[in-house]
């Protein structure tokens, strides 16, 4: 991967990347993804946020080989706190669980007044990062899910809107996507075939463990996620 040729994951982060956005790309690691959106004029200008000292050099030494310097600025800081107020339209957040993301974006929602789009790829949880947008005014626009390198990657994009528009069974599609859900890919089925199996394994080693309230919840949420996951996968 380089600034030429991302990845199969950030491209397809990349091609949500709305046209002439001011973007924020938050743990860009070596700032591939805002090298590319300036470089194949997606976008005319970037800040490139990184919170640990290695990655954050890197970012640093990757702008200046591509001498985008003046496009491109790199800055260290946790989260939002690398962008002010008003500067940014269009944020991305790419490669971390979605609980992170999730307090990311709790953590600097003063920063998101001037945003118009917010395009997340969490490696885990992205229930965690969907309850969050639905908890604040974000309505859930897109969503891709796609394999690559033996893992499974989900993307998500939202706009300012109506939080609750796209779901038609809330519960069940918060925990697998309401887009996800109508596309029933290849990706999606295997990430949720493999779900179930390690599901009804705790379940297994649940229903021989010593009986606690505990045990008894953990068992009723099991069951019902089960439920929800053989509904869809049965379609």
């Amino acid at each position: 991967m380089n600034t030429e040729k991302l990845s199969q994951r950030l491209q397809a982060v990349a091609n949500y990347i709305p046209k002439g956005s001011s973007l924020a790309d938050i743990g860009s690691d070596h700032a591939y993804l805002p090298c590319y959106a300036v470089k194949k004029e997606i976008i005319p200008f970037a800040v490139a946020g990184e919170v640990v000292e290695g990655p954050y050099q890197s970012a640093k030494r990757q702008v200046k080989m591509e001498g985008l310097n003046e496009q491109i600025i790199v800055r260290k800081g946790n989260g939002l706190e690398v962008i002010a107020p008003g500067e940014i339209d269009c944020i991305t957040i790419a490669g971390m669980g979605g609980a992170l993301i999730a307090s990311i974006l709790e953590d600097g929602k003063e920063k998101l007044g001037s945003v118009k789009r917010l395009i997340l790829q969490p490696n885990i949880s992205a229930m965690t990062t969907r309850q969050w947008l639905l908890g604040n005014g974000w309505e859930l626009i897109a969503e891709e899910i796609l394999e690559e390198d033996d893992k499974i990657y989900e993307i998500l994009v939202a706009e300012k809107g109506d939080p609750y528009k796209p779901y038609k069974n809330l519960q069940k599609e918060l925990l697998l996507g309401p887009f996800l859900i109508e596309q029933l890919s290849v990706s999606f089925q295997k990430k949720w075939k493999n779900e179930l199996k390690n599901w009804q394994r705790i379940l297994t080693q649940l229903e021989n463990a010593a009986e606690s309230e505990e045990t008894m919840l953990k068992r009723k949420e099991l069951k019902e996620k089960i439920q929800m996951v053989e509904e869809v996968l049965d379609k």
